[in-house]
């Protein structure tokens, strides 16, 4: 008996190695077998395929997909003001990949796990800034890395109002988060993205949506 294929794993997930075996979708596509490499918060799984290519030959073909889930981001902004609140949070996978301490500037954001969009960039804002927000609007999806990732992006915005006080930190401790917020200027926070003080792509796509379509457009 294997943990997330026969039992449940640690999240309680079985039968993992079903993911991606009955997609009939693209008829060039042809899947073979889905083998489950790790499945411990996350899933790691990878999957043999023929591919028919263009020229009408097959191929056998393997990939690693890394699941995590689908999950939500949101821009906060006041336009009274011409701000936008950001979160500061550490990544290590930055980190470790030649960022210079870990510390990304981001929108906020988070899984799904099981709520609506909405519902989770709701519960997202909360968590990480502090803020109540309204409805949120739907800006677009995106998959951020579609060659290895499975997650699908949903991005949102709202407005959001000054609080008198605000917390010396935000996020779920039991899950060793520490999230600071982090006001600026909306040409501030684009001139950041130019010098490169921000990098995180979620927000750098945010920021340049509110100056070409969004609260910003007309400035």
């Amino acid at each position: 008996m294997t943990a997330g294929l026969d039992t449940p794993d640690r999240r309680g997930r079985t039968g993992l190695d079903r993911q991606g075996r009955d997609l009939t979708g693209n008829p060039r596509v042809r899947i073979e077998d889905v083998e489950v490499l790790s499945c411990d918060w996350y899933v790691l799984r990878r999957t043999t395929f023929d591919y028919r290519h263009t020229d009408g030959h097959w191929s056998r073909e393997q990939r690693e997909t890394y699941d995590r889930g689908d999950g939500a981001t949101i821009l906060l902004y006041n336009t009274d003001c011409r701000t936008v609140l950001l979160t500061r949070q550490f990544r290590l996978p930055a980190y470790v990949n030649g960022h210079p301490d870990g510390m990304l500037i981001e929108t906020a954001a988070g899984l799904l796990d099981g709520d609506s969009p909405e519902e989770a960039i709701r519960r997202e804002a909360v968590e990480e800034t502090g803020h109540i927000i309204g409805t949120p609007e739907r800006v677009f999806e995106v998959y951020m890395s579609p060659g290895s990732v499975t997650e699908r992006l949903h991005f949102f915005a709202a407005p959001y109002r000054p609080q008198a006080s605000a917390a010396d930190g935000y996020g779920i401790a039991a899950e060793g988060e520490d999230i600071a917020t982090v006001e600026l200027p909306f040409a501030e926070a684009l001139a950041m993205v130019r010098t490169g003080a921000i990098v995180d792509a979620k927000t750098i796509m945010l920021l340049q949506w509110a100056a070409l379509d969004g609260p910003y457009r007309h400035s």
